[in-house]
């Protein structure tokens, strides 16, 4: 891993939620302090579940945060795997109900339809974001950015000026939207979410820099943080 690193271990997920909880809660309050607003994109699928329930219990001023997510499956909002629904299951059952958030999924057919409207939405945030919050699959995509995506070349380039992606991949089931590499790593910081010998297997792997997540690890300005448990 070219970034900057921390290893964070735990002895279980439920503690590691409880931490990760903790960090990411006073990290907002410390950009509302600052700068009168914070800014938070999240990661979808089921790793989170825990941790995005537990920060939504964290008391601050939610009304002056903005969140969105990593990535989103082009599925109905109630959908089951929808990472929006999974947002209003956890995160949203708490005080957070009150953060404003930004969807990545629109109600048209297919995510390039929606890409210039959900790309000036998330400029509209005014990057960098204050803190993401990314997992990672046993392949070692991070968002919806797959080895074998059909806009990967271009959504893990730098020097790329949209914020968004869609990307169709045979290992991603149906279409997603996905930030890009560029709107990943501008945060102020950068924390990755993983659970499992099998991930932390990945993470060590002399192959990991050639992933996804490790292109965006190399691009990041910002500390990655890394949150583990068993």
């Amino acid at each position: 891993m070219n970034a900057p690193a921390a290893w964070r271990e735990f002895a279980d997920a439920a503690t590691l939620a409880e931490a990760l909880a903790d960090v990411v809660a006073d990290e907002l309050r410390e950009a509302i302090a600052m700068r009168g607003h914070a800014a938070l994109a999240l990661s979808g699928g089921a790793t989170p579940r825990a941790f995005l329930r537990a920060l939504g219990l964290r008391r601050l001023d939610w009304a002056k945060v903005t969140v969105t997510l990593a990535d989103e499956r082009w599925v109905a909002a109630g959908d089951a795997r929808s990472n929006q629904r999974l947002l209003r299951e956890t995160l949203f059952e708490g005080a957070a109900a009150a953060a404003r958030f930004v969807p990545l999924h629109r109600d048209v057919a297919t995510p390039e339809d929606a890409a210039a409207k959900v790309d000036a939405c998330i400029a509209r945030i005014g990057l960098p974001f204050d803190v993401v919050v990314l997992g990672m699959g046993l392949d070692g995509h991070t968002a919806s950015l797959f080895a074998d995506g059909d806009r990967i070349v271009a959504a893990l380039d730098a020097r790329a000026t949209s914020y968004v992606s869609p990307m169709r991949s045979a290992s991603a089931g149906e279409p997603r939207m996905t930030l890009t590499l560029p709107a990943l790593v501008a945060t102020r910081h950068l924390h990755l979410h993983v659970e499992g010998i099998d991930k932390r297997r990945v993470l060590e792997s002399p192959h990991f820099a050639r992933s996804p997540l490790g292109h965006v690890c190399a691009a990041a300005t910002a500390p990655v943080d890394i949150y583990w448990s068993p």
